[in-house]
């Protein structure tokens, strides 16, 4: 019989409560056997043990209450959890009251409509070519892999466990998360997921896995709070091109409208217009001709005299010279700040001279000794009768 982390957890704290209780009972014994003792020494130290025995529960039942709430958490730190298939309850049928027919209702023509509607077939969810083409792994998938049911989220822990799950989300949604456990997967190769929004596709991961075979993990999706359009969003879970899970959610509520950003209008710069130049007006030159005088005496003779033909001129059309500007470009400018300059200035050393000072001489004086006279004892003789 194979036992998960919870159970064993549980036998644990079921053994400790146990002990508490016999060490509790044990204690209380020996204190009442202490009573019954006739020496002071025995009695003292059957009391001691009995009182020790009870310390030590007490001890020990504190122990236990904070295994209780410490030590599964503890374990799940070590050994990630593995996700277990939760067991659906089966809908019993009961059985019904049969009526029996008493009254024979005559038929009537049904209505048979022009137009029969026929149902719609649920595509299976699949990964698009464009993101299949992004594979890189080269583990095929295992096809025995399970996922949990998505739980979405705005917020995660450090053990990837959802801070405040829900189906419905008012805008602005900001960083959503979707957590699922995960087991029997298969490290190297390709997980994907996809977002849809009322079916269109607005957001994908896939990547190699690097999970593990069991544990929890989840998928993100952190845009810009004016994408989060209201509408029905599903979040699909494949590994390699295999279908696992998918989840859905609402977002309601108008999104933040995005702040404009500025654009950079190019201004013309103004240019100056060509002065069109003064046409020369073409002059007629009027040339005189001869005319010949008829005498009487003469006959008429006819002199042609040669006529100047005016040669046309040429008129100058007038032409548009334009003028090419010169647009001044902006000049850097630099502006020479002064510099200290240090200079170094030479160092005199000063120079040490020694002098010598003469130090005072002994000079020896003698001294002449005088002779101290010292009392004398003088006995005098007594006469004695």
């Amino acid at each position: 019989m194979s036992l998960d982390i919870h159970t064993t957890v549980q036998v644990i704290l079921l053994i400790l409560l146990l002990l508490v209780a016999l060490m509790v009972w044990q204690g209380i014994q020996s204190i009442r056997t202490a009573r019954k003792l006739p020496f002071f020494r025995l009695r003292r130290n059957r009391n001691l043990r009995g009182w020790r025995l009870i310390g030590g529960s007490i001890l020990l039942f504190i122990l236990t209450l904070i295994l209780n709430t410490r030590l599964e958490p503890m374990i799940y730190t070590v050994f990630p959890p593995s996700p277990t298939i939760t067991l659906s309850p089966t809908i019993t049928l009961s059985p019904t009251i049969t009526l029996s027919p008493t009254i024979t209702l005559t038929p009537t023509i049904t209505l048979t409509p022009e137009v029969t509607d026929t149902p719609t077939i649920t595509p299976t969810p699949f990964v698009p070519l464009a993101i299949e083409a992004r594979f890189e792994a080269t583990v095929p998938p295992n096809p025995e892999a399970k996922f949990s049911p998505i739980i979405f989220t705005q917020g995660i822990d450090a053990l990837y466990q959802p801070i405040a799950p829900g189906e419905e989300f008012q805008n602005p949604v900001g960083h959503l998360y979707g957590v699922f456990s995960y087991d029997q997967m298969v490290d190297g190769s390709q997980w994907t997921a996809l977002w849809y929004r009322d079916g269109e596709l607005v957001h994908f991961e896939t990547k190699v896995w690097d999970g593990g075979t069991g544990g929890y993990g989840y998928t993100d999706w952190n845009p810009d709070p004016s994408q989060w359009l209201p509408g029905e969003y599903e979040v699909q879970l494949f590994n390699g091109l295999l279908w696992k899970r998918s989840g859905r959610f609402r977002v309601v509520g108008e999104p933040p409208t995005p702040a404009p950003s500025p654009t950079y209008t190019q201004t013309p710069t103004p240019s100056r217009t060509p002065t069109p130049t003064r046409s020369l007006t073409p002059t007629r030159t009027l040339t005189p001709t001869r005319t010949a005088t008829l005498s009487p005496e003469q006959r008429l003779t006819l002199t042609a005299a040669p006529t100047r033909t005016p040669t046309p001129t040429r008129t100058r059309i007038p032409t548009f010279t334009p003028t090419i500007t010169q647009t001044k470009r902006p000049t850097w400018t630099i502006t020479l700040s002064p510099t200290v300059t240090l200079t170094r200035t030479p160092y005199s050393s000063p120079t040490v001279t020694l002098t010598r000072t003469p130090y005072p001489t002994l000079t020896r004086t003698p001294v002449t000794p005088s002779i101290t006279p010292y009392p004398t004892l003088t006995r005098t003789p007594t006469p004695t009768n």
